[in-house]
């Protein structure tokens, strides 16, 4: 059976973009599979997967991305996301609204950011996260990104505010 085309495949938390690509592989009894961007294993969403002949196309993917997530101000976690253990929290109740809209601006165009410890960016062959998990810390230098829109879906007040947004962004931002 040949079987050329795309997956749009819900990636489930806990696996590596490379593990759902050795279980689609498996499954469908195929050599050629590849997938269309890294996610992190903490991540869940839509991981689009390259089967046979697909594959070459896999290189026109590796532009734009589009995301939703959730910031939880006041807390520092051991992660660098909601999922980690909380090392550090001070509430924020003055925090509003207001000021996150007036802040969003200096988030949008080219910017400078650091990749978290526990992410998929790799460093002397080792992914980052791999690297953390073993306690190892390693300096991890800037990197250019482009965010092209920042929308606000929805904001919780309180000691620790969370907004819900929306980003528009260039390949490996964070």
């Amino acid at each position: 059976m040949i079987i050329d085309g795309f997956l749009n495949l819900n990636k489930p938390a806990g696996m590596t973009s490379h593990d759902c690509v050795g279980r689609v592989r498996r499954l469908l009894k195929l050599k050629r599979v590849g997938h269309g961007g890294t996610l992190d294993p903490t991540v869940t969403g839509v991981l689009p997967i390259a089967l046979g002949r697909a594959t070459r196309l896999l290189q026109f993917l590796q532009h734009n991305k589009a995301y939703e997530g959730t910031i939880r101000f006041g807390l520092t976690t051991a992660t660098d996301d909601l999922e980690g253990e909380i090392i550090h929290s001070q509430p924020v109740p003055d925090l509003t609204l207001e000021k996150v809209q007036a802040a969003l601006p200096n988030f949008i165009g080219k910017i400078e950011q650091f990749p978290p410890s526990f992410s998929a960016v790799q460093v002397g062959g080792k992914r980052l996260y791999e690297l953390a998990r073993k306690g190892q810390t390693v300096e991890v230098a800037a990197r250019n990104v482009e965010v092209f829109r920042l929308e606000i879906l929805d904001w919780r007040p309180g000691d620790f505010p969370e907004l819900d947004l929306s980003i528009a962004c260039g390949a490996g931002t964070y």
